[in-house]
């Protein structure tokens, strides 16, 4: 397999995807093959390099996956042959994006190498936060990610399909109607109090839903996605939501989060 050169095409919500593809690229540089790293929600599909092998990794929301990146793999141009391999994040399982993903590539003509879901510590508001339990799901996601790389350089991985059900499941994290019903149930406010108008909110939100507004405080439109990096990294939680009590948790710093490399 000529895997000379990788463009890895990631989002991370608050750092645990972005671990796992840096581990699974310095496995890859080890061995010889040059990786590039996009940010997702920075890149057009369309200007994608077909005569590399491509690197899908994201995590998993509502059994899927965010409708931003859905529309990043919708619009991938079509191809003959280009090897993909895909990898996501989660805290339990998902259920709705191998199977769906397969399907639209392979319609798409690319050639699918493989397809693995890790564990990692789970970032949805939890109401504690047990360090050491987290470090160690960190310790073996990356041991996970690292036999995964090597695996994709032996040919040996896979991608698998369970039509149907993955289909259906998909289809839920897909939906206007799934994200709509989040926005009703789980509002982010703002303390204009608390906000200190340093816009992080504003550079890391991937699909544009934070603004500053006339008296340069934060603002919400409504068109949030919940992959929760404003509320997990607002330096003063002025970002918050009410009846909610919970922690706030990021892998990574924003300044990391946000470097290609």
């Amino acid at each position: 397999m000529d895997m000379r050169i990788i463009d890895f095409y990631y989002f991370s919500g608050t750092g645990n995807t972005k671990l796992v593809v840096r581990k699974m690229k310095e496995v890859f540089e080890k061995k010889g093959i040059k990786v590039n790293m996009f940010r997702m929600e920075k890149s057009s599909p369309q200007s994608i390099d077909t005569s590399h092998t491509i690197g899908l990794g994201f995590p998993v929301a509502s059994q899927g996956t965010f409708k931003f990146v859905w529309e990043f793999v919708k619009n991938l141009p079509q191809t003959n042959g280009t090897s993909i391999f895909m990898v996501d994040t989660m805290m339990e399982f998902s259920g709705g994006i191998v199977g769906p993903l397969h399907k639209i590539l392979k319609n798409k003509g690319y050639k699918l190498l493989g397809a693995k879901e890790i564990k990692m510590p789970s970032n949805l508001l939890p109401i504690k936060i047990d360090e050491e339990k987290n470090r160690e799901k960190i310790e073996n996601g990356l041991k996970e990610a690292e036999i995964y790389a090597e695996e994709i350089i032996e040919g040996k991985t896979k991608w698998g399909r369970v039509p149907v059900l993955s289909d259906m499941v998909g289809a839920i994290s897909r939906s206007e109607i799934t994200w709509r019903l989040f926005r009703k149930l789980f509002q982010f406010k703002i303390n204009e109090d608390k906000c200190i108008s340093c816009k992080l909110c504003v550079i890391l939100c991937p699909v544009g839903n934070v603004f500053m507004n006339e008296r340069n405080k934060a603002e919400f439109r409504n068109q949030c996605q919940f992959c929760l990096r404003c509320i997990s990294f607002c330096p003063t939680e002025a970002i918050y939501m009410p009846k909610w009590k919970h922690k706030r948790y990021h892998s990574l710093k924003a300044s990391e989060l946000l470097k290609e490399q």
